[in-house]
């Protein structure tokens, strides 16, 4: 491409201050360096992750900085040393790297990755400590490392999964963040087996992507719990069997779902980020076998809480990144699934604007009725 070597200066939403509505600047982007890769976004999702780092309340959230992280794009130039992308490839940039050579990714054991986080943590790229974005020579860090908020943005190689060209990138950028969490915490993370008894917590789209996973694996019943008694007519579509509203009752949600269960769940998933309801989560399991999957991400600084009995008597606590998938190397399968038939993305998709749009995405996030909000980023 034209552009290759040379800095673009393109549109981004970037956030300035903390809680501050997100402004439209002109950015230049630096060409990719070594193990990186420059690519232009043309479609990116919100996430409640996003509107989290904005609010100011996570410890890691710099300004002035380029939110996004569930997106997809074109490939247009590639640094030094990168082979297994290269210029004009569609791709999905990817906050959960895969380097496939440090501890973690030899372990077998993780889907989390060692690579690049103390670069990404920081919002700067790995090699120089620096960002690739900036606004008449003032830094703008990155976020996530992946930073889709930009017409075009510089990912590390390792966070960045090649798909197949013939897929929709307008609907497969969602399997960069929320759907494969969902679908993965049940998959991977609980192995969720036909014939269980689930339990899903907070019903937005991770929500409601652990139960059309939960659906997937033969779950006999799945039990939706949600404060918005609006959400029960479209978490049927995703597989929810029956739905509890905990303000309908009066003794805590746990012991509503343990008399209703003979006993409790054998699964059960938060997917909100709220402490007590994650204790909740855990202690409507079943005695002996019950597990829990925390998913949501609480505000920094929150602590959950439970008896030790509850976990000495056979209770399971666990929690679940990118629901375990390891993102080069399935990202490509879950868009393959998709392409099949085999999993819902477009059905989690209620609104699409444009970047200069993005203020107003935010706030339809906020209204509930709202799961998954596209942005266009060159219309």
């Amino acid at each position: 491409m034209a552009t290759q070597g040379q800095v673009i200066t393109c549109k981004a939403a970037v956030a300035w201050e903390a809680n501050k509505p997100l402004v439209i600047e002109d950015v230049q982007v630096a060409p990719p360096q070594a193990g990186e890769v420059r690519v232009q976004i043309l479609y990116t999702a919100l996430c409640h992750t996003d509107a989290y780092t904005w609010s100011g309340k996570d410890p890691e959230g710099l300004f002035p900085c380029i939110l996004g992280h569930e997106a997809a794009g074109i490939v247009e130039s590639v640094g030094e040393g990168v082979t297994e992308v290269q210029p004009g490839d569609h791709v999905i940039p990817c906050y959960q790297a895969e380097c496939r050579e440090c501890k973690f990714c030899k372990s077998g054991k993780t889907n989390l990755c060692g690579k690049v986080r103390a670069a990404t943590g920081v919002g700067v790229m790995m090699n120089d400590r620096k960002s690739r974005f900036s606004i008449n020579g003032k830094p703008i860090y990155h976020f996530m490392g992946t930073s889709t908020f930009s017409q075009y943005t510089v990912v590390h190689d390792v966070s960045v999964a090649k798909i197949s060209p013939q897929a929709p990138l307008e609907k497969v950028c969602l399997l960069g963040c929320g759907v494969p969490t969902g679908l993965g915490a049940v998959w991977n993370t609980a192995k969720v087996e036909a014939g269980s008894i689930v339990a899903v917590f907070g019903l937005g789209t991770v929500g409601l992507a652990v139960a059309e996973g939960a659906k997937a694996a033969g779950a006999s019943r799945i039990i939706g719990v949600d404060i918005d008694s609006k959400k029960f007519d479209v978490a049927k579509n995703f597989g929810v069997t029956e739905f509890i509203n905990p303000k309908e009752y009066d003794k805590p949600i746990q012991q509503v779902i343990v008399d209703l269960t003979d006993g409790g769940v054998d699964y059960s998933f938060e997917c909100i980020g709220n402490v007590s309801v994650m204790r909740a989560a855990l202690e409507c399991c079943h005695k002996g076998w019950g597990t829990s999957v925390i998913v949501g991400v609480a505000a920094s600084g929150q602590e959950i809480s439970t008896r030790p009995f509850q976990l000495v008597t056979g209770r399971v606590w666990k929690g679940t990144a990118f629901g375990g998938f390891k993102s080069r190397s399935q990202v490509p399968w879950l868009v393959d699934k998709y392409m099949n038939k085999e999993i819902k993305v477009d059905e989690y998709i209620t609104h699409s604007l444009t970047l200069t749009e993005i203020n107003k995405a935010f706030d339809l996030m906020h209204e509930g009725g709202c799961l998954r909000c596209v942005l266009s980023m060159h219309t």
